[in-house]
């Protein structure tokens, strides 16, 4: 119904935000040692379930999306990832292509960077 009439009632936006320091660290000067925790009411949270997974399931269902794509989808995983890897790379070796994979763990990147330039 929230869809429908295109309203998102203003207690699902309210939130609460809780600042858990991370154990063990030396110092609390840095933003990195904490975690932060947000609390949503649970009937939005339930609301926004139901439509992302209708989203999802409209979106693969129509060939919206790229097969291979397989960030944050259902029923994608690894493995997932690791299969279709070594099919791109089988398919290399059919068609006698030199085959190789580059693979960067980005993850921790982006915070590290100096933006002081």
């Amino acid at each position: 119904m929230c869809i429908e009439i295109s309203y998102w009632p203003s207690h699902f936006k309210t939130l609460i935000t809780i600042i858990i320091p991370k154990p063990n660290k030396v110092s609390y000067n840095f933003p990195k040692v904490f975690r932060p925790i947000v609390l949503l009411n649970i009937l939005g949270k339930l609301i926004e379930k139901v439509i992302g997974d209708r989203l999802q399931f409209h979106v693969i269902s129509n060939n919206f999306i790229y097969q291979n794509q397989l960030g944050d989808f259902k029923f994608k995983s690894t493995s997932n990832a690791s299969i279709t890897l070594t099919h791109f790379i089988c398919i290399g070796w059919v068609r006698n292509l030199a085959t190789s994979t580059l693979v960067f763990d980005i993850s921790q990147f982006f915070p590290l960077l100096n933006y002081h330039y």
